[in-house]
């Protein structure tokens, strides 16, 4: 017990929650080395790999999972010490946080958030703002939103982030869909023609890289913004749309004659963070804000927050 302190415990903390080493090094501001040299030493003073390989990720151990939610309540009992003055005056304040989804995210979390905000700051309003296509319009670094929501790689390096959930894409089909009639393989699915969903209108992402290592390529019949503006008309063709876990849980598919398939190959998961300008880093408040909504999300996302 005396051969680790709190610090220690606040890197246990983000190794567990990110299941990355350079994910929790950002976070906590550190080098790669210096996180793996705390990794290592967590590991010597609980006996517990704390992160072990999976795949081509890395992914908590049990023991490490088991003791998260303790190891997370010491760290926000010892921060609450120290922000307790700062945080005291919530009650009276009246802030507006714009945060920055798409949404699907809004969809799912909006109301949630407002209600757990409201618990500890009645007067608080949030402000959603929608996705961009400029990158260049850096909203976090200029201070136009105080918290960005999603999975896009067009942040600047200093940026923070923090995992919240991770998901699977899944084939989304007509009720008698012809592709549900013989195994599934790669090449079996490149025999049908696919619905690609893109605010970019890009036409190709993970699902055609993975197809690259099979020698494989599918064919892309349509490009369009968002997955809602297809899913009613998608019992009326053979078309095959690729879409997240999160959404094909709210689509009455039996309703609208629709089917789901995995997809047999080796895809990446969807990994959704919130992020923030490092000068908000120290803000009690914007803390306060940004482990609400981790606690909001880890509730409304609990099957996707620690996948294997």
């Amino acid at each position: 017990m005396r051969q680790y302190d709190l610090d220690l415990l606040r890197y246990l903390h983000v190794l567990v929650e990110e299941e990355s080493v350079s994910a929790a090094a950002r976070r906590m501001q550190v080098s790669e080395p210096a996180m793996s040299r705390h990794l290592a030493k967590l590991r010597r003073v609980f006996s517990d790999p704390i992160l072990v390989q999976s795949g081509r990720r890395m992914t908590a151990s049990s023991f490490a999972t088991g003791i998260l939610a303790r190891v997370q309540e010491v760290v926000r009992l010892a921060d609450a010490l120290i922000e307790t003055q700062a945080l005291a005056d919530l009650a009276n304040m009246a802030p507006t946080f714009t945060i920055r989804a798409n949404d699907l995210i809004i969809a799912a979390i909006g109301l949630p958030l407002l209600r757990a905000l409201r618990q500890d700051c009645p007067q608080c309003d949030i402000i959603f703002a929608p996705e961009v296509d400029d990158p260049a319009s850096d909203p976090l670094r200029h201070n136009s939103i105080d918290l960005y929501i999603g999975a896009t790689d067009a942040l600047k390096p200093e940026i923070r982030r923090q995992t919240l959930f991770r998901d699977r894409m899944y084939g989304l089909v007509r009720e008698g869909h012809p592709i549900l009639n013989e195994p599934l393989t790669p090449q079996s699915m490149v025999r049908y023609e696919y619905i690609s969903v893109s605010r970019r209108g890009r036409a190709r992402g993970p699902i055609d890289w993975a197809l690259r290592d099979y020698g494989l390529t599918r064919r892309i019949a349509m490009v369009v913004p968002n997955y809602h503006a297809m899913i009613e008309t998608m019992a009326k063709t053979d078309l095959v749309l690729a879409i997240p876990g999160m959404v094909l849980e709210n689509i009455s598919m039996e309703a609208l004659g629709l089917a789901s398939f995995e997809f047999p190959l080796p895809l990446p998961f969807i990994e959704a963070f919130q992020a923030w300008h490092p000068r908000r880093d120290t803000d009690p408040v914007h803390r306060w804000l940004r482990e609400t909504l981790f606690r909001v999300t880890r509730q409304v996302f609990a099957d996707r927050t620690l996948v294997s």
